[in-house]
């Protein structure tokens, strides 16, 4: 599917003060989402520079070198979720910042379609330390579940950054069903 509505959102990091920015992460992201209308997200329990936190996300991470887009998106779909998908689109672009870690985020984030499941492959970190586990919901329940989330610093970072996406996400699917 076409789209000429990418979405293209820069946000600030209001939550920590700001002193340097010393890198850029390319970042991939994903709405994911199945037949029968739900959506998968990753939830993490945090418990480090950022505070204590209990987060959910998209499923996504950084681009490693050499890789592209498209490539990093299906690593990390297929590491975090353990799935194969479709991508549908692009649907933009979210540049943030971390000021705690002084660091600038590119988020990239596609729509996709899960075709298939299978095993996750998550790395030690993200087992042990991050305690990484899937959500499956509807769209008016991972809303709920954002601003549940959003009562810590980082936990209001990543609502500022993904409601949006998910907004317009779920526009994206109603065009694509009605096809």
């Amino acid at each position: 599917m076409e789209t000429d509505s990418e979405i293209s959102i820069e946000l600030q990091d209001s939550e920590w003060p700001f002193t340097y920015t010393d890198h850029d992460r390319q970042i991939v992201r994903a709405i994911v989402f199945d037949e029968d209308g739900y959506y998968y997200f990753v939830r993490a329990m945090r418990d480090d520079d950022f505070g204590k936190a209990e987060i959910i996300e998209t499923s996504g991470g950084g681009v490693e070198n050499g890789e592209d887009l498209i490539k990093a998106i299906k690593r990390e779909l297929k590491e975090e979720l353990g799935v194969e998908v479709d991508i549908i689109c692009r649907i933009g672009v979210v540049s943030d910042y971390y000021n705690l870690i002084h660091r600038h985020n590119i988020n990239n984030y596609y729509l996709c379609k899960i075709s298939s499941f299978g095993n996750k492959h998550l790395t030690k970190d993200e087992v042990e330390c991050f305690h990484l586990s899937t959500l499956k919901m509807n769209y008016d329940a991972a809303v709920k579940e954002y601003n549940r989330c959003s009562n810590t610093k980082l936990g209001r970072l990543i609502a500022n950054r993904e409601l949006p996406i998910l907004k317009q996400a779920k526009e994206l699917i109603a065009e694509v069903t009605k096809q």
